[in-house]
């Protein structure tokens, strides 16, 4: 009876990963991968415009919601909301919005991997994933704010990582809201420009907006976040020298 239980308790905790995954397969082998274009936003400028003026509150809502959805599915195109975002709401509420929607989204995959696979991890860990887990343990704002800072690495990648390294779930919601800020920044700022760019038929490149200066900039903001790993680093070899 009690095995019974327990298998049952073990089985649970994946069903919040399994319908994320469900849905990402949905989303992936259906047109919903393809609503966020800018073919789309070509076509339909005038009529999203003039949506978002009549139904500001409501528009303002869906984009929210449709930002969780993409971040929480993993649904390619979410640079390119940053970007609509930008060009449909003025500043500083198309950044809020973006903020918004990717901390509670990047929140929801967080904790369906951990819950998932939070124990089975520090069960079958090895010693450099509990050295790893260590780290991200004793000094989890810095390496938060340096994965969220830092534009090496895929944004799902950096929601995962942390649930699998011991990381709360107060300190994740946190430092990814204030770490994605300056990128959310760059990206809705540029979106901003849109109408230039559709007004006059020119090429897009999103490669062209978050140009190397940009990361660049990025790169210094998050090392200059690992400046107190490595001061707390020194401050302990020297006292283990004394």
């Amino acid at each position: 009876m009690e095995n019974e239980k327990k298998n049952k308790i073990s089985w649970t905790r994946f069903i919040p990963l399994l319908v994320i995954i469900i849905l990402m397969v949905i989303a992936w082998f259906t047109p919903l991968r393809d609503l966020v274009t800018f073919d789309n936003l070509k076509t339909n400028r005038n009529l999203l415009i003039g949506y978002v003026q009549k139904h500001f509150f409501l528009t303002s809502l869906i984009y929210i919601v449709l930002y969780i959805i993409m971040v929480a599915l993993s649904i390619p195109g979410a640079a390119l909301l940053s970007l609509i975002g930008g060009f449909l709401f003025m500043q500083p509420l198309s950044t809020i919005y973006v903020v918004v929607g990717a901390t509670i989204g990047a929140s929801i995959i967080f904790l369906a991997a951990r819950t998932a696979f939070g124990e089975f991890l520090k069960k079958k860990a090895g010693a450099l994933l509990h050295k790893m887990e260590e780290g991200f343990r004793e000094n989890a704002i810095s390496y938060m704010f340096f994965l969220r800072l830092v534009p090496l690495f895929p944004f799902w990648l950096v929601n995962l990582a942390p649930a699998f390294f011991g990381v709360g779930l107060f300190t994740f919601v946190w430092t990814t809201f204030l770490g994605i800020i300056p990128g959310s920044f760059v990206f809705t700022q540029a979106g901003s420009g849109l109408g230039a760019i559709l007004d006059t038929e020119g090429e897009f490149s999103i490669g062209a907006i978050f140009n190397w200066q940009i990361r660049i900039a990025l790169i210094a903001l998050g090392i200059f976040a690992l400046i107190p790993v490595v001061i707390k680093k020194i401050r302990k070899r020297m006292q283990e020298k004394k």
